[in-house]
């Protein structure tokens, strides 16, 4: 079992590299901009249901927080244009490495076992879904301040 869970972690961390690599890749391309608006769960209900509150404050409260240091609000005068193109790219990577170990994840079911396979998609699921999940929930907040700030411009105009 702990050679599963190891094995899961491992290819969830090689999978971050692979995802960056392949978004770097994605990000000059048309089919892009159709990513970036990507909206798997709107619900803030459905995600306080699976567990994205509990996951943001594992980032927020662990090492995880000195990840992605480009992603962060600390004051007023930050872009917030920015901040979410930013929030994309980590979304998409993790999405890519998602998908990317869901491919061994069904290889070692078939090739080991299923038990092997469903370790490493848990593993998957904390260190690549939920992460792009709640970089999904941070686009739309995102995008709400991003609306207020507009009007507030037209309006002093």
């Amino acid at each position: 079992m702990m050679k599963y869970l190891t094995f899961g972690i491992s290819i969830s961390f090689i999978s971050w590299m692979v995802g960056m690599i392949l978004n770097s890749i994605l990000v000059k391309t048309g089919y892009y901009e159709k990513l970036s608006n990507l909206n798997f769960i709107e619900s803030k209900h459905t995600n306080n249901k699976i567990g994205i509150r509990y996951f943001k404050w594992v980032v927020k409260n662990t090492f995880f927080k000195f990840f992605n240091q480009k992603i962060k609000l600390e004051n007023k005068n930050v872009e917030l244009t920015e901040i979410r193109k930013e929030m994309t790219i980590a979304e998409i990577s993790h999405l890519i490495g998602f998908i990317f170990v869901t491919f061994f994840a069904v290889y070692k079911s078939f090739t080991h076992n299923l038990l092997f396979g469903l370790v490493i998609m848990l593993v998957n699921t904390l260190m690549n879904l939920y992460p792009s999940l709640l970089q999904q929930e941070n686009k739309r907040r995102i995008d709400q301040l991003i609306k207020r700030q507009q009007k507030t411009v037209a309006n002093t105009l």
